[in-house]
C-alpha cells in the first residue's frame, strides 16, 4: 500500500469532496484513482478493499478507510481539526451532522428527474434559509469559528456547503452577514485559497457527464431504487 494518501472515487464531488476539502485544509497532499467503469468498482470489491462494498475509499497510514464519517473523523483527529476536548468535539459533530444533511440534499439534486427539479431546488433553498443558515449565523455571532478559538472541520465543511449553495442560489447569503464574513475569511486562508485556485483537486459542480458515470459505476444502486 502506498505511503501517500490515495483517494478512490469518481472524478467528481459526491461524498469524496468533503474529504478532499479537509485534506486540503490540513495541508495534506493526495493522489486520486478515478473509477470510470463498473469494472473499476467491482475490482475494489473483489480485492476486499471495501468493507461494506461502498466508496469513498481512502488509503492512509497503512489503512484502507471506508465510510465517510469514519474517514473524516480520522483526518480531523490526526490533523488537529477536531477541537481541544470532548465537549468541543460534540459541538463540532452537531454542526457537521447538520451540514451533512444540507450537503446530501444538494448532492442528490443532479439526480432528480427534470420534472421535479424546480420543486427540489425550492425545497433546498427553503430549508437552507429557515433551518440551517440561521444556526450557522448564530454560531458565528461572537467568534471567527463555529466552535472554540481555532479552525475545525466544522468550519471547513461550512465553507464548502456555503459555496455549494451560492452555486445554486447566488444571493442566498445576502441576509446572513456573519456567514458571508466567515466565508471571506476562510477563503483567505493560504491552504484554502490554494484549493480554490484553478487546477486544484477541487471538483466542479456535477454535470450530465458526471451523473452518467455515477449511474454506470454504481448501477446496482440505481437498480435497487
Amino acid at each position: 500500500m502506498s505511503e501517500k494518501v490515495v483517494l478512490h472515487y469518481i472524478d467528481g464531488r459526491g461524498k469524496m469532496e468533503p474529504i478532499r476539502w479537509l485534506l486540503a485544509a490540513a495541508g495534506v497532499e493526495f493522489e486520486e484513482v478515478f473509477m470510470t467503469k463498473r469494472e473499476h468498482y467491482e475490482k475494489l470489491v473483489n480485492e476486499g478493499s471495501l468493507m461494506f462494498q461502498q466508496v469513498p475509499l481512502v488509503e492512509i497510514d497503512g489503512m484502507q478507510l471506508v465510510q465517510s464519517r469514519a474517514i473524516l473523523n480520522y483526518i480531523a483527529g490526526k490533523y488537529n481539526l477536531y477541537g481541544k476536548d470532548l465537549k468541543e468535539r460534540a459541538l463540532i459533530d452537531m454542526y457537521v451532522e447538520g451540514i451533512s444533511d444540507l450537503m446530501e440534499l444538494i448532492m442528490m439534486s443532479p439526480f432528480i428527474p427534470p420534472e421535479n427539479k424546480q420543486k427540489s431546488l425550492s425545497n433546498i433553498e427553503q430549508k437552507a434559509k429557515e433551518r440551517f443558515l440561521p444556526v450557522f449565523e448564530k454560531g458565528l455571532a461572537n467568534s471567527h469559528f463555529l466552535v472554540g478559538n481555532q479552525l475545525s472541520r466544522a468550519d471547513v465543511h461550512l465553507l464548502e456547503v456555503s459555496l455549494m449553495l451560492e452555486e445554486l442560489f447566488p444571493t442566498i447569503l445576502s441576509t446572513f452577514p456573519k456567514v458571508q464574513a466567515f466565508q471571506g475569511k476562510m477563503k483567505a486562508l493560504p491552504r484554502i485559497s490554494k484549493f480554490l485556485q484553478p487546477g486544484s483537486a477541487r471538483k466542479p459542480p456535477p454535470d450530465e457527464a458526471y451523473v452518467n458515470v455515477v449511474k454506470e459505476v454504481f448501477s446496482h444502486v440505481f437498480k435497487e431504487k
